[in-house]
């Protein structure tokens, strides 16, 4: 009896080999399309007279990384700890905010339509304040890239939080647990999906925030390199700066999609 549920298991469930293949093709697909595209950009800016100041080749572009004098690694440190530094922030300030919500319908009834109206004003036109009221430089620029990431990840969490069975809630009161039990063992394992959904969403929000408040006033900074090589139509290391801004971009998405991969159930994640 035994030998034949583990073969009846053994059917349903997919070798892992074969889900490392499925992995690893859909990962190759990724790359190809990537480098074909990069290829078919170096072959028409090489077959067609295409100014360099419009657009450069990649070669061009990867070439502006040899000049030393826009310090390259140190703006691109800054430009990181700026989105890294905001972006964290904002995962625990809104879910412990969300926390609060769920616990108290008065809080929720006085702060979050506030937060939402807050949420409203437009970010390119708060960053010049705040940088009136901070001054400007990589903490305010975390500031900056804090106020697009948070909203996203509180409105999903709560929504998260408000997804578990009342009656199971119940339950934990009626054995005498207390609310950081329930939270622990309940709430926070059935929002995870959501919590997820909107820490990818704010991952995509984070790039722009630092890049913003580095435009408003900055000294340093991938955005702030960006302003200064405008005025001698350096098109190349411009570019350049916008591809380290993607990189940096992506390696924060895939770390939220690796700690989504560790800590969800496949079934339970959002598409």
């Amino acid at each position: 009896m035994t030998s034949s549920v583990q073969t009846a298991t053994a059917r349903v469930e997919p070798a892992p080999s074969k889900f490392a293949s499925a992995t690893g093709r859909r990962w190759l697909t990724i790359a190809a399309v990537h480098i074909g595209i990069i290829v078919l950009w170096q072959a028409i800016v090489t077959i067609f007279p295409v100014p360099s100041f419009i657009l450069p080749a990649p070669t061009a572009i990867l070439a502006s990384l040899a000049k030393p004098n826009y310090s390259w690694v140190e703006n691109t440190l800054v430009t990181a700890a700026e989105i890294f530094g905001g972006y964290a922030l904002s995962v625990v300030l809104g879910v412990v905010l969300a926390l609060l919500f769920s616990w108290s319908r008065i809080l929720t009834l006085l702060v979050f339509p506030l937060l939402v109206t807050l949420n409203m004003i437009p970010k390119v036109a708060l960053g010049p304040l705040v940088i009136v009221w901070f001054s400007y430089g990589i903490s305010t620029n975390i500031l900056i890239t804090f106020t697009l990431c948070f909203f996203p990840i509180l409105l999903t969490t709560v929504r998260g939080l408000n997804e578990v069975e009342p009656d199971i809630l119940d339950l934990v009161r009626s054995l005498k647990g207390s609310r950081w039990q329930a939270f622990r063992y309940i709430q926070l394992p059935g929002s995870l999906p959501y919590i997820f959904s909107g820490m990818k969403v704010a991952a995509i929000l984070a790039v722009a925030g630092a890049v913003v408040g580095e435009f408003i006033a900055s000294e340093r900074g991938l955005g702030y390199l960006m302003i200064q090589v405008q005025a001698s139509l350096d098109t190349p290391a411009m570019f350049m700066a916008v591809v380290l801004l993607t990189l940096l971009g992506i390696a924060l998405y895939l770390i939220v999609m690796v700690m989504e991969h560790l800590w969800v159930p496949k079934d339970a994640r959002m598409k």
